[in-house]
């Protein structure tokens, strides 16, 4: 109804607050998938900081409960659910999250304790979207020494995350270079615009800049046609 303009998207916020008991992993990723569609559209409006604190506030009780290490008895919805509130509360700026997600990927680069695989797509997008150009490099470093593709794929997802103009392009760059696979250069282009405002304005120009390669490259397959959706 609120997409549809009948009513106020400050209703549907009215309701989303009335989840912070919700324990169920299905709910809290239509939740997730909701705000960020509601993020994306604030993130051009003087409601950026708002909605992002709306974020923390709604995620951070399930995130306290959930807390970082797996419990005795936990289901596979129980990890995916704990990777999802984390993710979103270390996007949102949420400073414990944030500190533990640093010292965490600190622990996980230096080889002390390696991060499980369902948090590492959390912990990478935090130190990330809070991130310098020396987070890039590590990452950028741990891209090429993974040995799984599925780690490969993992970090490219989460790449543009990164949110400063010139660190931007050093990903876009690195998407078309042979580091990455031809079909796997999208994904890398898709997360720079999701990842912000200035990202999605630089992914489209690039997108234009280098046409000519891309569209030689994917000559109208449906790798295009999702580059141009993204």
């Amino acid at each position: 109804q609120a997409r549809a303009g009948i009513i106020s998207t400050v209703e549907v916020l009215k309701v989303m607050e009335a989840f912070v008991n919700e324990p169920n992993y299905t709910v809290w990723s239509d939740l997730s998938c909701n705000l960020g569609i509601l993020s994306t559209l604030l993130s051009h409006t003087d409601f950026h900081e708002e909605i992002q604190l709306f974020v923390r506030d709604v995620f951070s009780p399930i995130g306290e409960r959930l807390g970082w290490d797996p419990k005795p008895g936990e289901g596979h919805l129980d990890a995916l659910l704990r990777g999802l509130v984390l993710g979103k509360l270390g996007k949102a700026g949420h400073k414990a999250t944030l500190e533990e997600a640093r010292r965490r990927f600190k622990d996980h680069v230096e080889g002390k304790h390696i991060l499980s695989a369902d948090l590492r797509s959390p912990v990478y997008v935090t130190v990330l979207k809070h991130g310098d150009s020396s987070t890039l490099d590590t990452m950028l470093k741990l891209h090429k020494q993974a040995d799984m593709q599925e780690e490969k794929n993992r970090i490219e997802r989460v790449l543009g995350a990164i949110s400063q103009p010139e660190l931007i392009q050093k990903v876009l760059t690195f998407a078309l270079s042979e580091e990455v696979r031809p079909q796997d250069t999208v994904s890398v282009i898709g997360g720079v615009a999701g990842g912000s405002k200035q990202g999605r304005k630089a992914a489209w120009k690039f997108v234009r800049d280098n046409w000519e390669e891309l569209y030689n490259r994917y000559q109208g397959g449906f790798l295009i046609s999702r580059l141009i959706k993204v």
